[in-house]
């Protein structure tokens, strides 16, 4: 039976161990007891403590595995990948680091590793999805809207973080790419706010993020953007807290101690964006792909909207990308993708079959994505 080493027990990271235990042996490492202790007492993976943020440590953990999952905080996910790369290891990473993954790309090559990146919802599926079309179409506009949000809205974020609240501020701080007109722009982030009706939600604001990440540079569209989508009114709060600092990553004097502003935040955050035991949340997401396809205009929308798992509650981030990755993991496994280098989703969609075998996959697992076509 084939080995996969899952690095990193957070909720993504658990929900990608649960997964693969199904088909392959599965270790899962993480420098916490708690995560390890609950994957301990519901699934059969062995569970290793241990400290990821030294190399020597990744790469003794990984060893003996046929291919290793990314799964760490972003803050260390590129040092982690490169620790992965230099052992050899196949890899899909979800860390979505904020460094370029194609500064690894020689050393991939030169391992001859298959290193997938950035797969999980958005960037990962929305990648896949225009990888795709953009291999079947001449793709004109590419449009996504995303975003985790909890079902019950409270005063006064209207918000509860499905992943490390350190990340999310990052969506809030980085500035925003976009391309308009075939050249890269930027936006401050949480600009550009519009009001947009997602089925089955409501009405909610999408603003600019920095998610467009590697489609910046591999593919050749005039016009895209990746807005995020959260409940009307969190974007204007959220640029009160950066405008005053909040986010700033400069030390300041106070008393006799010198604070990072974003440590303090994130850390009062982390309490009140911690989803509470039995809330649910949704994770919501719309494409519009337009182009011309047999030289007719064209538009295709893809509509997804999943909710937390009543059974087992996984939530719906944790299972849109962490199902994501382990259908690329699948993938990789079962020798239906082998590309050495650094790999994001849009290459995998690319390759005949890929999407529609991810897209299955999800499905067997209740995340759906709806199709629409439509002749302009």
């Amino acid at each position: 039976m084939e080995k996969v080493c899952v690095l990193g027990a957070g909720r993504v990271g658990s929900a990608i161990v649960r997964d693969l235990c199904r088909d392959y042996q599965v270790s899962v490492v993480d420098a916490r007891c708690e995560p390890l202790d609950r994957l301990r007492e519901i699934c059969p993976a062995e569970t290793i403590q241990a400290d990821l943020s030294q190399r020597s440590v990744v790469q003794d953990v990984i060893l003996d595995a046929n291919l290793v999952v990314g799964a760490v905080p972003g803050y260390m996910g590129y040092q982690v990948l490169e620790s992965v790369l230099e052992a050899g290891k196949p890899v899909v990473d979800i860390s979505f680091f904020k460094e370029d993954p194609f500064q690894l790309d020689k050393l991939a090559r030169k391992n001859r590793v298959t290193a997938v990146v950035d797969c999980g919802v958005a960037p990962g599926m929305s990648n896949m999805i225009l990888g795709y079309h953009a291999s079947q179409m001449e793709v004109e506009r590419f449009t996504c809207l995303v975003g985790g949000l909890p079902r019950e809205r409270y005063w006064p974020y209207q918000y509860r973080a499905p992943f490390s609240p350190i990340d999310v501020i990052e969506e809030y701080v980085r500035p925003a790419r976009l391309v308009e007109h075939g050249e890269v722009v930027v936006r401050p982030a949480l600009s550009e706010v519009e009001l947009v009706d997602i089925p089955g939600v409501g009405t909610l604001e999408a603003f600019n993020t920095d998610g467009l990440r590697t489609l910046l540079h591999t593919m050749k569209v005039p016009f895209m953007k990746e807005k995020t989508l959260r409940y009307p009114g969190h974007a204007e709060l959220m640029r009160v807290f950066r405008e005053s600092g909040f986010f700033s990553e400069e030390p300041i004097e106070l008393g006799k101690a010198r604070v990072r502003p974003i440590d303090l935040t994130s850390s009062l955050l982390f309490r009140q964006w911690e989803l509470q035991p039995g809330e649910e949340e949704l994770t919501a997401m719309q494409i519009q792909i337009e182009g011309k396809q047999e030289g007719k205009p064209v538009r295709y929308t893809y509509q997804m909207l999943d909710r937390t798992d009543p059974e087992t509650g996984i939530t719906s981030m944790a299972r849109t990308t962490g199902y994501t990755c382990t259908a690329v993991a699948h993938l990789i496994l079962e020798g239906h993708f082998h590309r050495p280098g650094i790999n994001p989703p849009e290459y995998v969609g690319a390759e005949p079959g890929n999407l529609e075998f991810v897209l299955n996959y999800l499905k067997e697992r209740g995340v759906i994505y709806h199709r629409q076509e439509a002749k302009l």
